[in-house]
């Protein structure tokens, strides 16, 4: 949890600012979607992280 949080920091609120409430909570949903299903990872052998369980039980 704690390297998704740095990410997310990183990633996500030091690179936008944000003019509602709502809005946040919208780009906030878009990016941790984004972040589940697009986002590849080197740890997860390049897939993401709903990728990784579905091909690494496959193994």
């Amino acid at each position: 949890m704690e390297s998704f949080f740095g990410t997310l920091k990183s990633e996500f609120f030091k690179l936008n600012r944000f003019e509602s409430i709502e809005q946040l909570r919208k780009e906030l949903h878009d990016y941790i979607h984004y972040y589940n299903h697009h986002r590849l990872k080197f740890k997860l052998e390049g897939l993401s992280p709903v990728e990784y369980p579905t091909q690494a039980s496959g193994l």
